[in-house]
């Protein structure tokens, strides 16, 4: 009978971390942004995640804008020529050249992290406005605060029509979507929680 009790514990063990588990997606989508809070404070400079072009159009409408001197793109793709992405962008040419730079090195999210810490230390930047979706918002946050302790950062969500994250149990792809996305933010509470950052590698 030793192993039906154990076959019993196992399953309730399981069911048990499969309830604490949906209960902490639907709290991980309820607290999902829902609106951008803050479009108006000038930050130092803006970071923008590469992952869709609403979130560089939003980016690039916040430089025009004069929200902020200066413009990270981070994760931008090894091929993606220059010269093609600042024609096909909505600010003056001008504009582009002088305040925009473009970051290849990052392949994920704490890739980003990684390389936007470095390109604040560079530019002294003390207040940074991050752009991403908003269903990626939650997870960039920390991993970016992480890296950036002493930066004041200004979250700024992006929405697109094909997350719908506000009903998203009607939406088998959003769901299962977001339910890897919830998975990846754990994944990066844990990394935070148990995981030293080398000094270099933080703005002081």
């Amino acid at each position: 009978m030793n192993w039906l009790r154990r076959l019993f514990l196992l399953a309730g063990l399981t069911l048990g971390a499969g309830f604490f588990w949906f209960g902490g997606m639907v709290w991980f989508t309820s607290t999902l942004p829902q609106k951008v809070q803050d479009s108006r404070s000038h930050t130092d400079g803006i970071v923008v995640l590469t992952g869709g072009s609403e979130r560089i159009d939003a980016a690039l409408d916040l430089l025009a804008r004069g929200r902020a001197r200066i413009l990270l793109v981070s994760g931008v793709h090894q091929h993606t020529n220059e010269r093609v992405l600042a024609e096909l962008s909505k600010v003056t040419p001008d504009l582009f050249n002088c305040c925009v730079e473009l970051g290849r090195a990052a392949t994920d999210t704490v890739g980003n992290a990684t390389e936007t810490a470095a390109w604040v230390h560079r530019k002294s930047i003390k207040t940074l406005r991050l752009v991403t979706s908003a269903y990626h918002m939650p997870r960039s946050l920390v991993e970016f605060r992480r890296l950036l302790p002493h930066v004041r950062i200004i979250a700024h969500p992006v929405f697109t029509n094909s997350v719908k994250i506000n009903d998203w149990w009607r939406w088998p792809g959003t769901t299962t979507f977001l339910a890897g996305e919830y998975n990846k933010y754990i994944i990066s509470l844990v990394r935070d929680r148990f995981i030293l950052v080398p000094s270099s590698n933080k703005e002081s």
